[in-house]
């Protein structure tokens, strides 16, 4: 059987009858009754990123809440934390709810909260959720303040940090800003449904990173500006247990995490095109990708069109800035394998457009209408979110289960 490298191995006048033998779909191929497009979810990969993370959780000697915003889906929830319900992070109010009611009560909203979701704050704390919620300025805690009263539990709260100057948050040593943000949350005598319990930080330019010395110092400038940030919180007599980083790059990467209680990270579980470009994965490491059918050509184009265009890849091009461009996906047969330099070089709503990277309309991949392709997503999170169910395979892509997932806010 051809390896995922093989064809570039191959002289290029064989080439083309290569890539075809690789690309025969069995008329009953484990897939071939799913209607496409369909999202496929990888179990062994799935539990191999799993098992890398949970190591390096250990090695580093931290509590760890995964971030379920990728996945947005119960049992690979429970898999990424090896039990029934623990602590998690969301980044909406409707996967709380729903991993909430499954019991799930250990619950980080990790997007700063505003004034017109504290309702929804309030039915959650009803419900039994130990809920935290980040916020980065006087305004927001103030309005947190206002609310508390109507709270039926405490609520935890964590000041945002900002150690890239990529998003939100507060600068680590602008220890002014810090004071009075705690500082309007009131003292713990008159707000006790107000606990201020620390930092929280996720330094998204490791996005950016190029290099494992990157990286590494990447995670080293995420633990440090956070771990400065809770020292001044606690020098000026407020509370801060917990010291809350992460990212999928810094929490692979990261050296020591001295200082640091919790580290949260949530694309692991299924990577992408996007890790892989910055050398946190590889193409195998993928779980996730959207099987196909081509559905027609343009033959002196040297064009491949496919039934998954941007409603099924969505429009994330992570990867245009990273030394290789992988279009909107990259390429695979049936079974997976990775189809070197071929990639969907546009997207329309419902159709995908695919090409070999050199743009040599010879390299038409001349597949029958109905023959089946896979797609590497870009950004695993955006691309799931177009479905509402994973189709789960084992080893042998047999297909074992269809776990649903959920969306929207």
């Amino acid at each position: 059987m051809w390896g995922r490298s093989d064809v570039g191995r191959v002289p290029a006048k064989r080439r083309a009858t290569v890539v075809h033998t690789m690309l025969q779909t069995p008329a009953l191929h484990p897939t071939s009754s799913l209607e496409t497009p369909a999202l496929l979810l990888s179990q062994p990969r799935m539990a191999a990123n799993i098992a890398r993370m949970q190591q390096r959780v250990e090695a580093l000697g931290v509590d760890f809440r995964p971030h379920v915003k990728t996945a947005k889906c119960l049992p690979v929830a429970r898999a990424m934390l090896g039990a029934a319900a623990g602590p998690i992070t969301v980044s909406t109010l409707r996967e709380a709810d729903q991993f909430a009611a499954q019991g799930f009560d250990d619950i980080t909203y990790a997007v700063g909260i505003t004034p017109n979701k504290l309702q929804h704050v309030a039915r959650l704390l009803a419900g039994g959720v130990r809920l935290r919620v980040i916020l980065d300025s006087v305004g927001a805690a103030q309005a947190l303040r206002a609310a508390a009263e109507r709270f039926a539990a405490p609520l935890g709260v964590l000041i945002e940090i900002d150690t890239d100057g990529h998003r939100a948050g507060i600068a680590p040593d602008d220890a002014a800003a810090l004071r009075a943000v705690a500082t309007a949350l009131g003292p713990p005598a008159t707000t006790p449904n107000l606990q201020l319990l620390g930092v929280l930080t996720h330094l998204g330019a490791s996005y950016d990173c190029r290099s494992p010395a990157a990286l590494q110092a990447a995670a080293e400038q995420e633990r440090a500006g956070a771990v400065r940030a809770a020292h001044h919180l606690r020098a000026a007599g407020h509370a801060a247990p917990v010291v809350s980083v992460g990212s999928t790059p810094t929490a692979l990467f990261a050296q020591d995490l001295t200082g640091v209680t919790e580290l949260r990270a949530g694309v692991y579980v299924f990577q992408d095109l996007v890790m892989a470009g910055l050398g946190v994965c590889t193409t195998d490491d993928i779980a996730v990708s959207v099987l196909t059918s081509v559905v027609g050509h343009q033959r002196t184009k040297g064009w491949t069109l496919v039934d998954a265009g941007w409603m099924a890849m969505s429009r994330d091009r992570g990867t245009a800035g990273q030394a290789v461009d992988q279009g909107y996906g990259l390429v695979c047969d049936a079974d997976g394998r990775v189809l070197p330099d071929y990639t969907v070089i546009a997207a329309n709503q419902e159709h995908g457009t695919i090409a070999h990277r050199s743009g040599d309309p010879a390299r038409l991949l001349d597949l029958p209408v109905g023959a089946l392709l896979r797609i590497l997503p870009n950004h695993a999170c955006a691309t799931c979110a177009q479905f509402a169910h994973y189709q789960l395979l084992d080893e042998a892509q047999q297909l074992l289960a269809v776990w649903p997932r959920f969306g929207g806010w």
